[in-house]
């Protein structure tokens, strides 16, 4: 079994395990046949943590579920983070989220929660392993008011992996946390407006009300944007993970041979951005494009 390997089968076992009676550290090893110090090695390689860093990150994010769940308790969700005192518990997660778990459930701001991918993904997409065959892929117009737009910019990014390459990749699980978003956080291509001098049209995001005014996280922008019909062009369901960048590729595929102005649209990504909202097995590959109905 080679390192990669090994890290993507101990991420496979902590999503699994982690909410599990009797998960620990010690049971990841097991389960994967490395020791502790080999999987540290392995995790700081590709993931650029510790094993026990990895996997305080993801049971600590997960607890933010219950801690805004009704009824769902600090010392609850501390047991199901396997602390074993509300006081150990706070002080993690303080230090992950810069924001105390009393005070996350009272103002439910942004924070930085860990969104987990497999290590192996980043690399299958770096070479290029996408597929240009054709498939199934759904058109839906979702008519979008006037909004905010909060989005992180990048100066030079041309792409998913520049853009987490400059900026990191916290922005998806921080965007992820602001429950008023009108859908998960995209990699985006910003419209000419909102490319200052200086910044790259690639950058990250979630469209909220227009009403929204909580703090924005640090580094964050907000802009007003029109109202417009947002086609959202989506893959069938698939069954590998590993297929994702095969999906996104296809759905490229069908936006680039689309004929808009046949259907009643015209693109209007010159007044919002254009949304790459990812893959994921159970849904597919979803991309949308700003358009507006021909009169």
């Amino acid at each position: 079994m080679n390192d990669l390997k090994a890290v993507v089968m101990a991420q496979e076992y902590i999503k699994a395990h982690h909410s599990d009676d009797g998960f620990c550290l010690e049971a990841v090893c097991k389960a994967v046949g490395y020791s502790r110090r080999q999987l540290d090695r392995f995790f700081e390689k590709y993931m650029k943590t510790t094993l026990r860093e990895y996997i305080n990150a993801v049971v600590l994010s997960e607890s933010t579920e219950r801690l805004l769940s009704a009824g769902g308790s600090v010392l609850d969700a501390a047991f199901d983070s396997h602390y074993q005192s509300h006081e150990g518990y706070t002080r993690a997660f303080a230090k992950r989220f810069s924001i105390t778990p009393k005070e996350y459930r009272k103002r439910q701001i942004a924070i930085p929660i860990f969104t987990q991918h497999p290590a192996n993904h980043y690399f299958m997409m770096k070479e290029g392993q996408t597929m240009d065959t054709a498939a199934i892929c759904t058109v839906t117009p979702v008519d979008r008011p006037k909004r905010k737009l909060i989005y992180l910019t990048s100066k030079t990014a041309t792409d998913y992996f520049s853009y987490c390459e400059e900026v990191g990749c916290d922005w998806e699980g921080l965007l992820g946390s602001i429950t008023e978003k009108m859908d998960t956080a995209a990699l985006m291509e910003l419209p000419a407006a909102l490319q200052e001098k200086g910044i790259s049209k690639i950058a990250a995001g979630v469209e909220v009300p227009l009403d929204y005014e909580k703090p924005l996280p640090e580094g964050y922008r907000v802009a007003e944007l029109p109202e417009c019909v947002m086609l959202y062009f989506q893959s069938e369901p698939y069954d590998d993970p590993d297929d994702f960048g095969k999906v996104i590729g296809q759905v490229l595929k069908a936006v680039q041979s689309y004929d808009f102005e046949h259907y009643g649209y015209n693109k209007a990504t010159a007044i919002a951005p254009t949304l790459n909202l990812g893959a994921e097995p159970k849904i597919g590959a979803r991309i949308a494009i700003p358009a507006q109905r021909i009169k």
